[in-house]
């Protein structure tokens, strides 16, 4: 027994009800991340599918993004492949990262003083437009990466800059987005 009794008390109605809440709800950190994930679903990028989700010091998201083509460029004709003889013919001269678009597609004046929780760790390029924008703590996932020297360049302007950044560390392996649990009802009567 966890030792927490619901409180109950009487309703309008004069019958007494529990006011116990549901204690198996997501916390801010699992939620912020999890709106990366989501937002990583997204992404063309058939080998690298990356969210990113700014947020602020209230708890609100202020910024979303995906990695992906530019605005205006078809990803249907720019390559998405890894490798390729010449680096043209690769993603990596046009694919924005998520970082990029989360900063760019951003809803407030600024994200100074904001946190980003992004699913990998940002490469050298994001890292400065993270410091550049103001962003006080980056959040990340995976650093799979950690030993590319983009990595470490990204990692060296952070700890000058006194960008904090941390790894996640989930309180549970999945989340399931269930779009039918809407239509279940109640297993207690309302009456």
């Amino acid at each position: 027994m966890s030792g927490h009794q619901p409180s109950r008390h009487v309703n309008g109605f004069g019958n007494e009800v529990s006011c116990k809440k549901r204690e198996d709800y997501l916390e801010w950190p699992e939620y912020f991340m999890a709106v990366a994930f989501l937002s990583a679903q997204r992404s063309k990028d058939p080998s690298s599918q990356v969210g990113a989700c700014i947020v602020n010091s209230e708890n609100k998201i202020v910024g979303i993004g995906y990695n992906g083509m530019p605005n205006g460029c078809s990803d249907d004709v720019l390559p998405w492949t890894r490798t390729a003889a010449h680096r043209l013919d690769t993603k990596y001269p046009y694919v924005c990262h998520a970082e990029l678009n989360a900063i760019m597609n951003k809803n407030s004046a600024d994200v100074k003083g904001c946190s980003m929780y992004v699913a990998l760790f940002p490469c050298n390029e994001c890292a400065k437009l993270i410091i550049q924008a103001g962003i006080k703590e980056v959040i990340f996932m995976s650093d799979k990466y950690h030993d590319t020297t983009e990595m470490t360049a990204a990692r060296r302007m952070f700890d000058l800059a006194g960008i904090i950044y941390r790894e996640f560390k989930p309180k549970c392996n999945k989340i399931i987005i269930d779009f039918d649990s809407i239509n279940s009802r109640p297993s207690q009567k309302l009456l």
